[in-house]
């Protein structure tokens, strides 16, 4: 072989490798499949369509995809010479996979998933423009949101079927906030449903929870009908990356560090969540020193995956006489079923344990679904209906309701449908070419709001004080209570009017032999709820 010939193979090998680098580069969006790509492992990116899950999730994705597809055919080939309807996007950006230290469990998924995707339905059983939702994955560990902005971004100026929308982040950390704020950048309204950390603040970023501040308000109020003691301790989960239970612990030390005697009796462990180097939920020197000190209000600044395992370690503990019963202080968004086995339930009743949660949502005390109101009546009925058309899908638990996060993702999603109806009604006129109007003589002769339309309508759904008390004009009458929005700096685009009931678990004797009240606790007053932000409307939430 020549020079000349020695050249020409160079070329040929250095051709064939780049040949097989470009293959290799293009197989990584393909594995993932459209709409994804591959970031540590994991698939990340946007579709309306079936994204590859937890083997659980597949009924509801499917669904999901499903609502899709239909919502997309009523607008490009509508069948048997019916109206087209438009529609817009709302993505759901959260992890669908997990491990063991993942942010979200995949009974959380499931639960967050049904409840955005019962909002779905409901919504597009409604005159309007129908949606779309679009499943995000983000990443198990919320930390591969840059792709999936980038995705999102250029949806957003799409004229025929615009995003209007985003909603999900379900923890309060860093790469939550980064997320959001990369979102507001883009003028795109974000709405977290069970996010509480005071930190949690972007200029588009809505929050349908209430706060840490707003829950402990909550349990102050608790605290000031029924003292007990005043030998506090403070339990936290001491992660670098946790906003949400290092923002609750200074909440906790705000509120009831004085009265409560917390700076004095504290004490840490390391929560599941995250890749933070050590043994995780160890509570034995937590659950001594609460006894040692003889505690009896104890103030948990952590997750509720973490709490039994708390539980657990003090009904166990030698030094814990239990003679005198305890309180365990905690926020969240509902009673999470982990709290409330038969095996937990038996050791906090052996213990004299209660747990006393401050909550965005209280659906152990939905007894009876025709005593409910509108709002949480209209979402258990279409909850219900789909449930049964997966009647064997393990994700969906026995207590599918309990923990809130259906409920709440729910609310997230109707806040911005109902925002978007608003301004399309607005902007082609209700009862013209908008709603009701005369799509079937003027197909696509109408305007769809944009995602700036549909913040300008959000920052509207506010509660107005009227002569006769607080009125629910535009504001949202969601399934975990009755609440609204505005763009005052006071509020910082947390839920304003929002209900925020306080669980007792297991409930006082009186109130039923299992623990979720009964006939015994019938005649009971309950106590008054409190309400977010009330004090702006003189304690007269509508």
């Amino acid at each position: 072989m020549g020079p000349g010939d020695r050249v020409i193979a160079l070329i040929v090998v250095v051709l064939l490798l780049a040949a097989a680098a470009f293959v290799v580069v293009r197989a990584l969006p393909e594995k993932c499949g459209d709409g994804f790509e591959e970031a540590a492992k994991e698939c990340v990116g946007v579709t309306a369509g079936v994204l590859d899950g937890d083997p659980e999730l597949d009924g509801l994705i499917r669904d999901v995809a499903d609502e899709n597809a239909r919502v997309e055919k009523g607008w490009k080939d509508p069948e048997n010479g019916e109206a087209r309807i438009p529609y817009v996007r709302i993505a759901l950006m959260m992890p669908f996979t997990t491990d063991a230290t993942s942010s979200m469990s995949t009974a959380q998924i499931a639960r967050a998933l049904a409840g955005a995707h019962v909002a779905q339905l409901r919504a597009n059983a409604q005159a309007g423009p129908r949606y779309q939702l679009l499943l995000a994955n983000d990443g198990k560990d919320l930390d591969h949101w840059g792709p999936v902005v980038e995705r999102l971004a250029p949806m957003a100026a799409d004229k025929e079927s615009p995003l209007v929308g985003v909603f999900g982040m379900p923890n309060s950390t860093p790469d939550t906030l980064a997320a959001a704020k990369a979102l507001s950048a883009h003028r795109i309204p974000t709405i977290g449903p069970i996010l509480t950390s005071t930190t949690m603040q972007a200029g588009y970023f809505f929050k349908t929870s209430p706060s840490n501040d707003l829950l402990v308000r909550a349990l102050g109020s608790y605290l000031e009908k029924n003292p007990g003691g005043t030998t506090g301790f403070l339990v936290s989960d001491r992660r670098e990356k946790d906003s949400y239970s290092t923002d609750l612990r200074d909440v906790f030390l705000k509120h009831f560090g004085t009265k409560y005697g917390l700076k004095q009796r504290q004490a840490s462990y390391l929560g599941l969540i995250g890749d933070d180097k050590g043994v995780p939920q160890r509570f034995a020197d937590v659950a001594r020193s609460i006894c040692l000190t003889k505690a009896d209000t104890v103030f948990f600044a952590g997750r509720d995956h973490d709490l039994p395992h708390l539980v657990n370690q003090l009904a166990s503990e030698p030094s814990c006489s239990h003679t005198m019963p305890t309180r365990i202080l905690k926020v969240g968004i509902g009673m999470d079923p982990e709290s409330t086995g038969t095996e937990i339930t038996a050791h906090l009743r052996a213990a004299r344990i209660t747990l006393v949660g401050a909550a965005s949502v209280d659906t152990l005390s939905w007894k009876d679904p025709a005593q409910l109101p509108a709002g949480p009546q209209g979402f258990l009925e279409t909850f219900e209906k789909l449930r049964k058309t997966m009647p064997d899908n393990p994700a969906w638990g026995a207590k599918p309701l309990d923990d809130g996060y259906a409920v709440m993702y729910h609310d997230a999603f109707t806040v911005l449908a109902q925002a978007t109806d608003r301004a399309y009604d607005d902007i082609n006129g209700e009862g013209g070419e908008g709603k009701g109007g005369d799509r079937k003589k003027k197909p696509g002769a109408v305007e769809l709001p944009s995602h700036d339309d549909v913040y300008n309508t959000v920052v509207n759904m506010n509660i107005l004080g009227t002569d006769k008390g607080a009125s629910c004009v535009n504001c949202v009458r969601g399934a975990s209570g009755t609440f609204g929005f505005d763009d005052s700096p006071d509020t910082r685009k947390w839920a304003v009017c929002k209900p925020v009931p306080v669980i007792e678990y297991p409930a006082a004797p009186s109130a039923g032999k299992d623990g979720k009240g009964g006939k015994d606790g019938k005649d009971k007053k309950p106590d008054r709820v409190y309400r977010t932000y009330e004090d702006n409307f003189d304690g007269s939430c509508p």
